[in-house]
């Protein structure tokens, strides 16, 4: 397959991943940046499914310093919930994942059965209809349980507090000072020329997961160049919100911790900040050793997991 940027580089990540769809990977260190994409232009755009989340996190730690909300504000202060349980639910517990919210609001058996045949996008509400869900939803103890849905009412109601959409905030806020150019689909039609269609482990092409519910959660695409230069960003800590990677709570015990969605473990004596994505056909990786200002960033347009590779690539493996 084609190879363009770092050629080294490039096989270094096709001897873990293979080369059967495109994937691009981005390597920081003190010494500079180097970027691979073997199989798809580098300007190819992916799904970058959860580490959609993590920019929500920057987000988040943004408008705290700021002055837009603080940890005590709730999600009733900001979105049209009631009274419904879910108003209560303060943007702290949601940017840690202790709200008790569950992971997805309940959905019709209708979408996951066509996700699993047909491949089809599970999510693509809008906000009005994603409101309507958590007006039904009745949060369960403050206690860590990774949720999709507290992150899209967290982005959302971040964007509340901004005065504008949470697309609109991403450009602004992240996208704009930094060079980038991420961008959330709503819909299908908002997808660009260079984006990438994803696949299952077998090849089978999936529906580009769209949506403007789930933009905070998984909805967020992006190249392997805004992704290298978000994570030069995070190491030097020029990206707004950057505080979002400082743990403040444990999340697995007192093994792994968590910041605003950004997990930190430590591995072979390193503490390392990461996040990964998953969706229908798209698999990711970004991780941060922040001692040794090295950072890795991984993308790859099919469902096979790459979080063993990231920490590998991340220890110089």
């Amino acid at each position: 397959m084609p190879v363009q940027g770092d050629v080294a580089l490039a096989e270094k990540v096709v001897q873990r991943v293979g080369a059967r769809r495109p994937v691009a990977v981005a390597s920081v260190s003190p010494g500079g940046t180097v970027v691979a994409s073997v199989g798809a232009p580098l300007d190819a755009d992916y799904e970058i499914g959860s580490i959609s989340k993590g920019i929500t996190g920057l987000l988040y730690a943004d408008a705290l310093e700021r002055g837009e909300i603080t940890p005590a504000t709730t999600l009733g202060d900001l979105l049209p919930l009631d009274d419904s349980p879910a108003a209560g639910v303060t943007l702290s517990a949601l940017s840690t994942h202790t709200s008790g919210l569950p992971s997805l609001a309940a959905a019709p058996i209708g979408k996951t059965l066509a996700l699993w045949f047909k491949g089809a996008n599970p999510y693509g509400e809008t906000l009005d209809q994603l409101i309507t869900q958590a007006r039904a939803v009745r949060p369960g103890p403050p206690r860590p349980r990774y949720s999709n849905l507290g992150f899209q009412l967290l982005g959302h109601a971040l964007a509340s507090a901004s005065g504008t959409p949470y697309a609109t905030l991403v450009h602004d806020r992240i996208s704009t000072p930094l060079g980038l150019d991420l961008y959330v689909p709503a819909t299908p039609d908002d997808l660009r020329p260079t984006a990438l269609t994803g696949t299952t482990r077998w090849g089978r092409a999936r529906q580009a997961w769209t949506g403007e519910a789930l933009g905070p959660a998984g909805g967020i695409r992006a190249t392997i160049t805004d992704l290298a230069r978000l994570t030069a960003a995070l190491l030097d800590g020029s990206a707004p919100g950057a505080t979002a990677l400082d743990p403040v709570a444990d999340f697995t015990g007192s093994v792994v911790r968590i910041g605003a969605a950004w997990i930190t473990l430590e591995r072979h004596g390193r503490a390392i900040t990461w996040h990964n994505g998953g969706t229908g056909g798209f698999r990711t990786w970004l991780g941060l050793d922040r001692a040794a200002g090295t950072g890795v960033a991984l993308l790859f347009a099919t469902a096979v997991s790459v979080d063993r590779h990231g920490f590998a690539l991340l220890a110089g493996e």
